[in-house]
């Protein structure tokens, strides 16, 4: 049951996180980034506060904030700012076909800084997803810079799940998220920066929208964490992909975006190059793990 329970609660996390972002890029229309960003921090570091409060966890203690940890806190920094100025510059669907790019840059992260063995066909898929990016990118005629911007995010997220290997297995993945929510207070002081205004009155729908921004995010990671606990992480990971299908359906029926025949294309190379790779690293898994009996 738990075969089937493990990528239901992927699918459900991934409509539930393309929904936020829906979100974010709505009222960000009317609200400052920085004051979506803040509100966005406060209620998501006071759940996990509370969550660490009752495993009788300090999620303050600032004597494990050092080395790995601090690095990908700052890399969350990088992380929060660019998701925030993406969904307000680009279409939903862009953002979403470009960070499918992820795993893959991952997979690259760890061959050229971890050393790890990549094979000629995992390259390949690399080389294909990338291909797959300049699609949806269109450097050239009708290219749009600020679609860069989520190209820059993925970076940063890839860089966050690299140095995640290097920290301490004893510490807690409860503390590790609650950091990176407390993460977003910087972000929102860069996104102050760079904005006239930081606070607004904003109308009472407003406030409840950020509200459901932070309240959605935390219900979607928190069926991320227990979809990947109970389930065969080789079988459910691939289901990641889903939000992508989430995020192009919001973008039409909310936005008006109408992604054309290249950016379905791209999408379409990322999401394949992606999916033979989770599946071609699960296989080699299985094989070493025979040679091991």
């Amino acid at each position: 049951m738990s075969a089937i329970k493990g990528p239901m609660l992927m699918v459900g996390a991934m409509g539930i996180f393309a929904i936020q972002d829906a979100l974010i890029k709505d009222v960000s229309s009317r609200v400052p980034l920085a004051m979506i960003t803040l509100v966005f921090g406060s209620i998501g570091t006071l759940v996990f506060w509370i969550a660490a409060r009752q495993q009788g966890l300090r999620l303050f203690d600032l004597s494990l904030f050092r080395g790995a940890v601090a690095g990908r806190a700052a890399l969350e920094v990088l992380a929060t700012t660019g998701v925030m100025v993406s969904l307000s510059l680009v279409p939903l669907s862009v953002f979403a076909s470009i960070m499918q790019v992820m795993p893959l840059v991952v997979t690259l992260g760890a061959a050229l800084l971890l050393g790890e063995k990549v094979g000629w066909r995992r390259w390949l898929a690399i080389g294909v997803g990338f291909i797959g990016v300049l699609m949806i990118l269109r450097p050239g005629a009708g290219f749009d810079p600020y679609a860069l911007v989520p190209l820059v995010t993925v970076l940063a997220m890839s860089m966050r799940d690299l140095i995640t290997r290097k920290i301490p297995p004893g510490i807690p993945s409860l503390l590790l998220s609650g950091w990176g929510f407390m993460a977003v207070f910087p972000s929102a002081a860069l996104l102050a920066l760079a904005e006239d205004e930081v606070l607004i009155q904003a109308p009472a729908l407003d406030w409840f929208v950020m509200t459901l921004v932070a309240l959605t995010g935390v219900v979607a990671y928190s069926m991320l964490v227990v979809a990947t606990r109970i389930g065969d992480v080789s079988l459910t990971t691939p289901f990641r992909y889903s939000r992508l299908i989430f995020a192009m359906m919001l973008g039409i029926v909310f936005f008006g975006e109408r992604p054309d025949l290249l950016t379905y294309i791209g999408s379409a190379l990322v999401v394949g190059a992606g999916l033979f790779t989770l599946l071609r690293e699960r296989a080699l898994r299985r094989r070493v793990a025979v040679a091991e009996t």
